[in-house]
């Protein structure tokens, strides 16, 4: 009972509001970029108020969870992702071109997401020892890098590119903070250079042109579209947005993909820089926030679980703002807490909610 209130006086709430505030944005700019004059409530917006409520069920699931337990079950987990992979590529739903889901009749989810979630326990609980700085050789590496390259193929076979770039940089980060030989990246970048010509051929044609898209080519009314009406939504907020509901781009269905990969795009317009700056601002707090609170915590291990999962967040941030501002190719990657999609919603309040957990026990 003592330790359990102790655990409750660690509950960081600020992290905790910064977070409720970002989901209940996200529901307002997904109920603006589904709504209609007949449809008020869209099945849309209703399905992620269910991923919302059901999100943040899993949050406190795991955050009431023991990390050294959640830990281990995360490791033996991953390797069934790694066979969920597979069996998306055999079985999976086909939607939008690309075969990534899995469907279990009243819900649909992306393995893919769900490696973002145990892969940091995966790779953690391989190398825990009870050293408090563990020193470790190459080869020590070599079945983490195997299954994460098995597991990136898998992904970028679906195809996927953006969730593949991002778990296979998240474990690169992981590997950095771990300690492995920087002779790693050296080699491992010339490599990049020298199979570069290799990996463009292996690249689907949509893949190829979004690159080309990204370097300046294309026709604005087919190639660049998705992006030019991106960059139109952003410029047309001006300083304090058109008002919710009222952005001509995502209201006269100008612009794709309003309610996933591009809801930024929508924000900057119906709230204008000032919103954006708000939703900055919002996320970059969070980050600071469990960053500052991770960096104390004292086991070795259960800062390198926290800091894997936060790294993920903090890369799809990133990538899909830049995205959506043209600074990036576009990739399938939604914005944390913000998009509209279940899966990636529950992945998202999940890891939070197990870093919490860590937090609480940890510090």
């Amino acid at each position: 009972m003592e330790t359990m209130k102790r655990q409750l006086n660690s509950f960081d709430w600020i992290s905790f509001g910064l977070m409720t505030s970002l989901v209940m944005i996200g529901l307002l700019f997904v109920y603006s970029a589904t709504s209609t004059e007949t449809v008020l409530y869209s099945a849309f917006l209703q399905k992620q108020f269910f991923g919302v409520l059901s999100g943040l069920l899993l949050y406190f699931v795991f955050c009431f969870s023991d990390y050294r337990i959640t830990s281990q079950l995360g490791y033996f987990a991953y390797f069934a992702v790694v066979l969920l992979l597979i069996y998306t590529l055999l079985r999976g739903k086909i939607g939008m071109g690309a075969q990534r889901w899995i469907d279990l009749g009243f819900v649909r989810f992306q393995a893919s997401e769900v490696a973002k979630l145990f892969f940091p326990a995966f790779f953690t609980h391989y190398l825990y020892t009870e050293k408090d700085v563990p020193v470790y050789t190459f080869s020590t590496f070599m079945p983490i890098l195997s299954i994460l390259v098995v597991s990136c193929l898998l992904i970028l076979k679906q195809p996927d590119l953006g969730t593949c770039l991002l778990v296979f940089f998240s474990g690169l980060v992981l590997l950095w903070l771990v300690g492995i030989n920087k002779k790693f990246f050296k080699w491992g970048f010339v490599l990049c250079l020298l199979g570069a010509p290799i990996g463009w051929k292996i690249l689907k044609p949509y893949q190829k042109q979004r690159v080309m898209v990204f370097l300046g080519a294309g026709d604005p009314r087919k190639d660049r579209y998705h992006i030019e009406q991106s960059k139109i939504a952003i410029g047309s907020g001006g300083l304090f947005g058109k008002g919710l509901k009222k952005g001509t781009q995502t209201q006269l269905l100008f612009l794709p993909e309003s309610r996933t990969d591009f809801i930024f795009a929508v924000l900057c317009e119906e709230w204008g820089f000032l919103g954006a700056l708000l939703l900055l601002l919002l996320y970059t707090l969070l980050f600071c926030r469990l960053l500052y609170k991770i960096l104390s915590i004292k086991p070795y291990f259960a800062q390198l679980l926290a800091l894997g999962l936060i790294i993920s967040i903090m890369l799809s941030c990133f990538i899909n703002i830049a995205m959506v501002g043209g600074l990036l190719p576009v990739v399938g990657i939604p914005l944390p807490l913000i998009s509209y999609g279940v899966t990636s919603l529950w992945i998202t309040l999940a890891s939070l909610g197990w870093i919490q957990g860590i937090i609480m026990r940890a510090s």
